[in-house]
């Protein structure tokens, strides 16, 4: 599956500002967080190192080649950062099957977008092999397309992914509302000029300006998203 499978259309309901969605997976649409995290455990504790606690909180939602490096520095432990990517994505992918735990109100909010014929974009700082595995249990069909962390020259927090996918669906990126769980990804969002609706997982967020924080995807509709962007206006 490749990044840029253009959208089949932008259409949108009559009157509203609102021309695309686009989304983060890990944390935000699937509950696996916490995966990467007892990957990242273990995979230290077979060289002989230790995590602590707090660095969950650094490498949260940041690209693979970040996080990866700074769990090395900070451990000192005797790997490359390409041997490291492989045990880390191995990891993961021998943690997850067909079936994930999807965040509260996201199998919902993507038949609600589809129903509607929002264009839909999963944006990931995942890498494309981990990405197409959880794309069997969210649905294929929910995404018009997906842009994977190791398909960008810069990944999260940069506004690339966020920028990329608005192209390819053929949407102004100030009209497209983005929906994230971590500061690495809002920071990202918010580069590329979107509107964003945060809903933290592992860290705190704090509201700001162009961004809206709520506590579960619950809360979120598309009626909602709509009236994000009437606030623009």
């Amino acid at each position: 599956m490749t990044s840029t499978v253009p959208a089949l259309g932008t259409r949108t309901a009559e009157g509203s500002a609102l021309e695309a969605v686009l989304l983060d997976m890990d944390g935000t649409l699937v509950d696996t967080e916490g995966f990467w995290w007892d990957v990242e455990v273990e995979v230290f504790a077979a060289l002989g190192h230790t995590l602590d606690e707090s660095w969950r909180h650094v490498v949260v939602g940041g690209p693979m080649t970040r996080s990866a490096g700074f769990l090395i520095e900070a451990t000192g432990a005797d790997i490359t950062l390409a041997e490291l990517t492989v045990l880390l994505n191995d990891g993961f992918e021998g943690r997850i099957g067909r079936s994930l735990p999807m965040m509260p109100g996201a199998a919902r909010l993507l038949a609600e977008l589809a129903a509607h014929e929002i264009p839909t974009a999963l944006v990931s700082a995942s890498h494309r092999r981990i990405i197409d595995r959880i794309l069997d249990s969210l649905g294929p069909q929910y995404f018009a397309l997906t842009v994977a962390g190791d398909e960008v020259e810069r990944t999260k927090p940069f506004p690339d992914p966020y920028l990329l996918a608005a192209s390819g669906l053929g949407a102004a990126p100030a009209r497209c509302a983005v929906i994230e769980d971590t500061a690495t990804g809002v920071a990202a969002a918010e580069a590329a000029g979107c509107r964003v609706v945060a809903v933290p997982s592992v860290a705190p967020i704090a509201p700001a300006a162009r961004r809206t924080v709520v506590t579960s995807l619950e809360e979120v509709d598309l009626s909602f998203l709509r009236g994000l962007m009437t606030e623009m206006r």
